[in-house]
């Protein structure tokens, strides 16, 4: 594309479409450049109530956003990690925490020295050394900064409404200047010769012409995929799931601070506490389930009375084979979709917003920013396949002919050779990009009952006496921290209530 680019179209509104716009807006200005946004309100989207994962705070930091003001306005809930049930077997239960295991100790990862410990008497419960995990189990839930500015962080993310947390960002977007267009997208016009997207014409007859355009018309792909014809890479074999039913209930009468994670027959059971309702849903294969049938166990299992009808999603676990082609980058839905077991979902968008802002084609589009792009965001999706895969490989479970697949299918060797140096070394061989580190890979392997045969000769080196005091003090800071915090339900009453959250 020989032209500077000014003029920014973002197709597809929903979480995706108006964090792009917003984002590009804060960034980027409008002053220079104009962005549109062009959605449809006879087109709904699948926000069902996200779940996310700590690095959302980037974002809502780059955006100036107050964190109380947003909770408010989402019916948020804050978020420690994943409480994962029955995966490795029925009756088994571990939990995921964002945060770290006690402290590393002589330039090694703690988890070491907590298998010499547990190798030799001690506890065999590391949750014990993890303030994400213990806060969870004791519902509380405070932000360090506030409580002990002098204690370590606590990472935390969040639950909220998907529908009104894209409303809250159009209310960003167009404060700092992005035009809404409502309408729906009945034809696109390519340049005859460069195949780039030139216009997008509605069904009013209104026609909206780009320089770049940002797709997030979800799963349809309206432009890379129907349009451009990029094609799709399917990851299906590994993550055989390819449906969810989602309804939301009556919320409960405590506000967890995790996600909910429980395996059932032929997939998995989401449960989402937001303020005013709890969100819930099943992952599930299609080949060992009908949709029918989900939606029954699924309403079957609710813990709170339904407020809705249950709703079907259907979904290819994968990604585009480009997620820039031509003028035209894919963001969020419409650029691929790994299963929301480990939240996910607006983390990958987020990054390709990061991305295609670190790669702005301010003289024009070129080969090369395509190319990074693309590169960067193919490793992304890569780093995170592994990471679920992992998830359903590492099971006892062979009770349903889903968890049977499951546990006897071929993985990626890049996964094979990383669970082979965990189960032999306790080292996941996590590189400095990766979004999932050592304390997560520990926290689901382990958890799922692979323990690492072996551990850092470093961990031996401490005299015993001193490592049973420090082991003992890593400890005792852990509970201290915990029993500072107030509970979930009271924290959310004293700092970010919404107004409308017994609704």
């Amino acid at each position: 594309m020989g032209g500077s680019v000014q003029k920014i179209v973002v197709v597809g509104g929903g979480t995706s479409g108006w964090m792009a716009a917003s984002a590009l807006a804060k960034v980027m200005g409008t002053k220079r450049y104009t962005v549109t946004l062009i959605e449809s309100e006879e087109i709904g989207t699948v926000g069902v109530g996200e779940a996310t994962i700590p690095t959302i705070q980037t974002f809502n930091t780059m955006m100036g956003i107050d964190e109380n003001q947003f909770m408010r306005a989402t019916n948020a809930t804050f978020k420690l990690g994943i409480r994962f049930v029955d995966w490795s077997a029925p009756g088994s239960d571990y939990f995921h925490p964002f945060g770290v295991y006690g402290v590393d100790m002589n330039g090694i990862n703690f988890t070491h020295y907590w298998l010499r410990y547990a190798q030799n008497g001690g506890s065999k419960d590391f949750g014990l050394f993890n303030p994400q995990t213990m806060a969870s189990r004791a519902n509380r839930f405070g932000r360090m900064s506030e409580i002990n500015p002098n204690a370590p962080a606590v990472n935390y993310a969040f639950h909220f409404d998907a529908g009104l947390y894209a409303r809250f960002l159009r209310s960003i977007a167009e404060g700092l200047g992005v035009v809404r267009r409502e309408g729906r997208i009945v034809s696109v016009e390519q340049h005859p010769q460069s195949g780039d997207i030139v216009s997008v014409t509605l069904g009013d007859g209104a026609t909206v012409a780009g320089d770049l355009f940002i797709d997030c018309s979800g799963f349809r792909g309206l432009l890379i995929e129907e349009t451009l014809k990029t094609g799709y890479t399917d990851w299906s074999r590994w993550l055989p799931c390819n449906r969810a039913v989602a309804v939301p209930c009556e919320r409960g009468s405590a506000l967890t601070p995790y996600t909910t994670s429980t395996a059932r027959e032929a997939g998995w059971q989401w449960r989402i506490p937001l303020q005013h309702r709890t969100g819930n849903g099943y992952v599930f294969c299609d080949a060992y389930l009908s949709e029918a049938e989900a939606s029954d166990k699924l309403m079957q299992r609710l813990d709170g009375k339904a407020q809705a009808e249950p709703r079907v999603l259907k979904f290819t676990t994968g990604h585009r084979k480009s997620q820039w082609r031509h003028n035209v980058v894919a963001v969020g839905l419409a650029s691929g979709f790994l299963e929301p077991l480990e939240s996910t979902s607006i983390h990958l968008a987020q990054e390709a917003i990061l991305m295609l802002i670190r790669y702005f084609p301010n003289a024009g589009i070129s080969e090369t920013q395509r190319a990074c792009f693309n590169r960067d965001m193919l490793a992304a999706y890569e780093n995170v396949k592994d990471f679920l895969i992992a998830h359903y490989k590492v099971t006892e479970r062979e009770d349903t002919p889903f968890w049977s697949y499951c546990r006897n299918m071929d993985i990626p060797d890049s996964l094979a050779f990383r669970m082979d140096s965990f189960a032999r070394h306790n080292q996941a061989l996590v590189k400095p990009d990766e979004l999932f580190k050592e304390a997560s890979w520990f926290a689901v392997l382990a958890g799922q009952g692979q323990m690492p045969k072996g551990y850092h000769p470093i961990a031996d080196s401490m005299a015993e006496d001193e490592f049973r005091w420090r082991m003992q003090r890593v400890r005792e800071g852990t509970t201290g921290m915990v029993n500072a915090m107030p509970r979930h339900d009271d924290y959310i009453g004293r700092t970010c209530a919404a107004e409308m959250s017994g609704a």
